[in-house]
């Protein structure tokens, strides 16, 4: 089980800093998707999770080719790309998620009472306008290049590893 969290003071600094984080991870899976195909059928769980500071990354299984699986999604991390439709696509199906999540009485009371308690964060209602009011895909690009550039490490690593 390896899990790593690289944490950025960006992300919270904005409403469109938290879209566009959510943005490049939703992306980033994505372009995983298809390299990482191998990995599944041999057994091998990853999970890319936008936390509120920082990406999440979570690899788990046999010890012996876990490590090519984590490599692999560091080098699309620092090699990140994407198209302008893959971009779009992407945009439109967080524009369905933050929506969902705005209909739902209960997710949008503790998306409120979260408000409330926490200071610096940002509600979904901005989120959703911030999307709405449309991202640009040189936003996203410098976005990514100066999270990049403020990264932060933690990480864990249990199970069969030598050190």
């Amino acid at each position: 089980y390896v899990r790593f969290h690289l944490i950025s003071p960006l992300i919270q600094q904005s409403a469109e800093n938290i879209v566009l984080f959510d943005t490049f991870v939703n992306i980033l899976s994505h372009n995983l998707g298809e390299p990482a195909y191998e990995a599944d059928v041999a057994q091998l769980e990853y999970k890319l999770v936008a936390g509120e500071h920082g990406l999440v990354i979570r690899v788990k299984g046999f010890n012996h080719k876990l490590p090519l699986l984590f490599q692999l999604i560091i080098d699309y991390l620092s090699d990140f790309s994407f198209t302008p439709a893959v971009f779009e696509m992407i945009t439109e199906q967080l524009k369905k998620t933050y929506f969902n999540i705005l209909i739902k009485p209960e997710t949008l009371s503790k998306d409120v009472r979260l408000l409330i308690l926490e200071h610096g964060r940002w509600s979904m209602i901005d989120k959703y306008q911030t999307l709405m009011n449309g991202l640009s895909i040189e936003s996203l690009s410098s976005f990514v290049k100066a999270f990049k550039s403020q990264l932060f490490v933690e990480g864990l690593v249990q199970g069969n590893f030598t050190s």
